[in-house]
């Protein structure tokens, strides 16, 4: 990635082209439409869609659900490659910088794979191709025959590090979770590393989003600690750049889930987390609250979107959406293929 112009940032056309786009994505009619569909059903719905194209290519060669959740990633490639196209110096650093979750998400994606003893064309149909690393780079992932070639191919990037230093608790667990979690932290820490310390309106209001989803990650983590009743230390879920925790008082909060859900309730995010946090209270599981929290990002970035147009903010705000419109979709088709009623698979769904 160059160096961007940062003082070339053209927010007002990016911006009009992601209203233009968030405008097609599926509403609320659309998922109750989906969800009585079978899978044959919704791949026609889909080909008379804005995923037209990505169906009709790939018609030829899949059906049913493997053709659905190909059209899905290539769509939304995409989508987030035309981001990248269209954004020009400070605007295009940060959307480079958040679409890299899409490189953790391809990490994980490969570790799991061969952990599990998965074939490599399972693990290659589950990658998205949305983030930065090359087409050369996913290749020698998916080729990868153990955990240690995995890490080996990712030395020079922003996660060999981090992975490196995580391999001696996966040798001494025999678990993912010390490089999965590596992985994440390394990823939200690259999101806020090096920005101007001076910044500007802009780049405060992406600061203070990012901020907002590291948040929100460390109150998904310390709540399954919680509710698993773990051994492992809160502070290695721990991530650095939010300014609701810090790793100590997580590390205190995790046995008392009473006193944490008032500590976030009385936080600078009670009124945007007061509908998670009603559902983690009637919740049997975490699923519906971990649902809420997501649909709750999502309104977070739409009101920064709506205070300020002229920002990064549209921006992440549609990534967001245009990510739980691919997971909602693919919650649906699998949910329809496994057999599940409609009201099975409404819990699935993220519908803000």
């Amino acid at each position: 990635m160059s160096a961007p112009d940062y003082e070339s940032s053209n927010y007002e056309y990016v911006n009009a082209r992601v209203r233009s786009r968030r405008a097609s994505l599926f509403d609320s009619d659309d998922y109750r439409k989906l969800i009585r569909m079978g899978p044959g059903e919704i791949a026609r719905f889909m080909e008379e869609s804005e995923y037209e194209t990505e169906m009709n290519r790939l018609g030829a060669r899949h059906d049913g659900v493997d053709l659905i959740e190909y059209a899905l990633n290539q769509n939304l490639a995409k989508h987030f490659e035309d981001l990248l196209r269209w954004s020009e110096g400070r605007l295009y650093d940060y959307v480079v910088r958040y679409l890299r979750k899409f490189d953790a998400w391809n990490v994980k994606t490969v570790l799991r794979g061969v952990y599990s003893g998965a074939e490599t064309a399972d693990v290659e149909d589950d990658l998205i191709r949305a983030g930065e690393f090359s087409e050369e780079l996913l290749e020698r992932l998916v080729e990868a025959e153990s955990v240690d070639d995995v890490v080996a191919a990712l030395e020079g990037t922003i996660f060999g590090e981090a992975l490196e230093a995580a391999m001696e608790d996966y040798e001494d667990t025999g678990l993912l979770v010390p490089l999965e979690n590596a992985v994440d932290r390394r990823f939200y820490e690259t999101l806020i590393e090096g920005l101007p310390s001076n910044p500007n309106r802009p780049t405060e209001l992406y600061v203070q989003f990012l901020r907002a989803e590291i948040d929100f990650r460390n109150v998904r983590n310390v709540l399954r600690l919680a509710r698993t009743e773990t051994d492992m230390d809160p502070a290695e879920y721990f991530i650095e750049g939010g300014k609701l925790f810090d790793a100590e008082e997580l590390r205190q909060l995790v046995d008392d889930e009473a006193a944490l859900v008032e500590r976030i309730r009385d936080s600078t995010y009670g009124d945007d987390l007061d509908e998670a946090l009603r559902v983690l209270d009637e919740a049997d599981s975490l699923i519906e609250f971990e649902h809420a929290l997501d649909a709750a990002l999502l309104a977070y970035a739409d009101t920064l979107s709506n205070r300020y147009p002229l920002s990064v903010c549209p921006v992440l705000s549609y990534v967001l959406a245009k990510e739980r419109e691919i997971n909602n979709i693919r919650a649906v088709a699998r949910g329809r293929e496994a057999g599940l009623s409609p009201e099975q698979i409404r819990d699935e769904l993220v519908v803000q």
